[in-house]
């Protein structure tokens, strides 16, 4: 049997929690696992019990990263990742490692450097430029351990897989051979996440749902969407929005929609678990992603891909990749951002169109088929010349 580690460092990231950055580690374990590899797991955090396919991995805990200043949290995370060798020697000491799967941090390097050292092929998955991400929106005291941390982690892994076209130019930039890194998009589990068997709402339908999924942060644009909402109830009394998620911008969010008069129109869950997600995805009409306008969009949105294989109609803002992502509006609508009139045009135009809206069902279906996550793993193991792990159960 062939046996993969995948290595999760980031103290941020707790892999059987419900953040995005959670679903993403399952979505791969899970991959991998249904392939009848052997996987083991090295982590900082578990973020509770492993979910019941994935109870056959074999979880090793790192320490944990502590700390009451950003100095004394940044050593800890490094100290943690240099635990990491010790673990993997354990592992290999009882059986072969066939493959070394990192999901890139901000102090994790010792997992590539383990593999390089030992001639066993890696992969580091990077999801985002964590040194400008960590210096630009939180707080980054040794930016320059960083910086080597990236670089060193980057030049000893395999291939290294980027989830956007801007990601892998900050990878390229830093690595020494630039063809080491590809561009290969999130994924979704098109299993699992489906379209509902009735068909599309017609043009009066009350309620008509509005949709948004993801942690309620600054840079997710939910305000602009409830804005947009106030300006749609105004056209047809039966738009609802389905808030699904948690984050820091909750109160603030709730505060807004109280003072636009908004609290029947919005349904808000909080925190949810994945499992949830695909009943709720059903429950919408329209499924919005509001981006607002900001430089350097490097995201590459797991919400638009689940939106996709539940086959509904996305509105996105025209921000970095999202235009062509969603086919420049075949699979939606796109708006300007910051700009909840456009916002609001462009879904009432699809609320009134049902024939157009059923569709996009069909061809958001066909478009998720192309992202699931075994063509992604398949994608990314390929990128690690690794084919007897791609042909695991062909």
């Amino acid at each position: 049997m062939n046996r993969v580690v995948y290595v999760c460092t980031d103290p941020g990231v707790p892999v059987f929690g419900r953040k995005g950055a959670s679903v993403h580690v399952q979505a791969v374990l899970r991959e991998l696992v249904r392939r009848g590899l052997e996987v083991h797991l090295v982590c900082a955090r578990t973020g509770g019990q492993s979910p019941a396919d994935l109870a056959g991995v074999a979880v090793h805990l790192l320490p944990p990263v502590v700390g009451s200043t950003t100095p004394e949290r940044e050593m800890s995370a490094a100290a943690s990742d240099a635990a990491v060798p010790a673990l993997l020697d354990r592992i290999a000491a009882e059986l072969t490692v066939d493959l070394v799967y990192e999901r890139y941090a901000l102090w994790g390097r010792s997992a590539m450097e383990w593999a390089a050292q030992r001639g066993v092929r890696s992969v580091l998955e990077v999801n985002a430029p964590l040194v400008d991400e960590q210096a630009l929106h939180r707080e980054l005291a040794d930016r320059r351990a960083a910086e080597d941390v990236a670089n060193r982690a980057l030049n000893h892994a395999t291939a290294v897989i980027c989830v956007s076209k801007p990601v892998t130019g900050w990878a390229r930039q830093r690595l020494i051979d630039p063809r080491r890194a590809h561009t290969v998009p999130n994924g979704v589990d098109t299993a699992r996440i489906s379209p509902p068997f009735r068909p599309v709402a017609a043009a009066g339908a009350e309620p008509f749902t509005i949709g948004f999924v993801g942690t309620l942060k600054p840079w997710h644009g939910v305000g602009t969407l409830v804005d947009a909402l106030a300006l749609l109830t105004r056209l047809h009394a039966g738009y609802r929005l389905l808030l699904v998620g948690d984050g820091p911008e909750a109160t603030r969010l709730s505060q807004q929609v109280a003072c636009l008069g908004l609290a029947d129109h919005v349904d808000a869950t909080g925190p949810v678990d994945p499992g949830d997600i695909p009943g709720l995805l059903r429950q919408m009409d329209v499924a919005v992603a509001p981006y607002p306008a900001m430089t350097g969009f490097y995201f590459s949105p797991l919400k638009v891909y689940e939106y996709l294989a539940a086959g509904l109609p996305v509105v996105a803002t025209r921000v970095g990749g999202l235009p062509a992502l969603l086919q420049h509006g075949r699979l939606g609508a796109l708006a300007e951002p910051d700009d909840p009139e456009a916002l609001a045009a462009a879904i009432d135009g699809l609320r009134v169109e049902a024939a157009r809206r059923a569709r996009i069902r069909t061809a958001a279906r066909r478009a998720a088929a192309d992202r699931d996550w075994s063509r992604v793993v398949d994608r990314t193991l390929a990128a690690a010349d690794a084919p007897e792990l791609t042909d695991a159960l062909r």
